[in-house]
């Protein structure tokens, strides 16, 4: 009985696509919440929001490498646990998930003492000034001090979700968000703790999610449960999940690299100011590829457990329904940033300066927003279908290949400059997002998968 809950190789492909995708993309909106409505208190703080603001921007670096590595064994055990499932293999898909959780447990460890240790230097490279530093190191610190939290709580919701259960991995990161919103404006207005505030109360509302993560695996209600022995460790699987979830791990860790990379040269072109204006888009993009985001990853589960079962006709059916929508999306979104750029901007900042130079900015940086589309598909049928070369080959394309070495090159260009920090954006939209996607379909639509007979 237990092998047939949540059975994603019956019913309507569509429909068992939208009922993981609808709460995960709840989920994953909630989830950017954490940072977001960080970002928003802090843009107003009285007489310091503009440095306070920046100043918590650059540490996105770093909390990108935490979620990156959260994501190297969630995002790589969770499609392995749903091909296992789809193959009747729960023992093994059991063992999956425990691997993955003490991975998390460990590396989360090493992560916490490592950059408490270096957090000062590298926020100096990354593009802080002394007007900035202060700001960067008290709110890290605290954050640092709860990165376990942070790394349970992202690294094994897939596994729930994995499992069939959207709606409770929606509710793990809504408990969360909720609290967050809650306890934000208490610590940094009421308490008047400003950026160390909003610190505190995203590591709270963190350990809150991970608490509900861990009571849900271990209790009665999943269909697989995680045992929270003594670590036993199979390092041939590890292999496998990390192999698997590099490809999520390299999209995080690149971000990482192209946020270094455009913070330096807009503090040499620009100064504090356009560090602050791209804090602000950062803030904006994570915010509108979260329904993408969770359409797809909503998708993976779907199309992992058919691929397991072996129903190729119904994988086909689940890749045309998650671009069509994907595509949809983009389209959309892209269309509200060309026409209410100001609104976007002063959710976060209103000072006249940040928002005249972010305008501008905006239009540049969001241009062909549509071609992610192509990204997001062509990556959530790489990673569903464990074929982890090619993930990781099309997310170290997008940014490492094309949008790194465009950010230093382009503002050589008379009559460019700082703009083309942010033109180098939307050119990878284009080109890494038709490379991933016409690669999918050569490979995988054309080769591997075969309609039913």
């Amino acid at each position: 009985m237990e092998g047939q809950k949540n059975d994603f190789g019956q019913g309507s492909v569509a429909g068992n696509i939208m009922a993981m995708a609808v709460p995960m993309t709840v989920a994953q909106i909630l989830n950017v919440l954490y940072n977001i409505v960080d970002r928003m208190y802090i843009g107003h703080i009285p007489g310091e929001s503009s440095l306070a603001l920046t100043g918590v921007g650059l540490t996105f670096p770093i909390i990108s490498m935490v979620t990156a590595f959260s994501n190297l064994y969630g995002m790589g055990g969770s499609p392995l646990c749903s091909i296992a499932r789809g193959e009747g293999k729960l023992e093994r898909a059991e063992e999956i998930m425990e691997n993955s959780f003490w991975m998390l447990v460990g590396t989360g460890v090493i992560l916490t003492v490592f950059f408490l240790a270096v957090q000062k230097p590298l926020l100096y490279a990354f593009g802080a000034s002394d007007d900035t530093i202060s700001y960067a190191v008290s709110y890290l610190t605290i954050y640092l001090l709860g990165n376990l939290f942070v790394m349970v709580g992202l690294g094994m919701n897939p596994f729930i979700n994995a499992q069939g259960f959207g709606k409770v991995g929606m509710v793990t990161v809504g408990l969360g968000a909720v609290i967050n919103l809650i306890l934000d404006p208490v610590f940094i207005f009421g308490l008047n703790m400003g950026v160390q505030g909003a610190a505190l109360a995203t590591i709270f509302s963190q350990f809150c999610s991970a608490v509900w993560v861990l009571r849900f695996l271990t209790g009665k209600k999943a269909i697989l449960h995680l045992h929270l022995r003594r670590p036993r460790m199979n390092w041939a699987l590890c292999r496998q999940i990390v192999s698997l979830g590099t490809s999520s791990f390299v999209m995080n860790f690149t971000n990482s690299v192209v946020q270094i990379a455009c913070n330096r040269q807009l503090q040499i072109y620009g100064g504090d100011l356009y560090v602050g204006v791209m804090t602000i888009l950062n803030s904006i993009r994570e915010v509108l590829v979260m329904p993408a985001n969770g359409l797809t990853n909503g998708a993976q589960p779907v199309l992992s457990f058919n691929y397991g079962a072996r129903k190729n006709g119904r994988v086909k059916q689940g890749i045309r329904f998650t671009t069509m929508i994907c595509v949809l999306y983009t389209c959309m979104a892209w269309a509200l940033t060309l026409l209410f750029p100001g609104f976007f901007i002063q959710i976060f900042n209103d000072e006249p300066g940040l928002l005249q130079a972010g305008v501008g900015a905006m239009h540049i940086y969001f241009f062909g927003f549509c071609f992610m589309a192509l990204q997001f598909s062509g990556q959530a049928v790489f990673v569903g279908l464990g074929q982890a070369k090619y993930a990781v080959t099309f997310s170290l394309l997008r940014k490492v290949v094309i949008v790194v070495p465009l950010t230093f090159l382009l503002p050589l260009i008379p009559g460019v400059g700082l703009y083309g920090v942010f033109l180098a954006e939307p050119i990878s939209n284009v080109l890494g997002g038709c490379a991933c996607f016409f690669t999918m379909l050569a490979v995988i639509w054309n080769r591997k998968l075969r309609e039913d007979t």
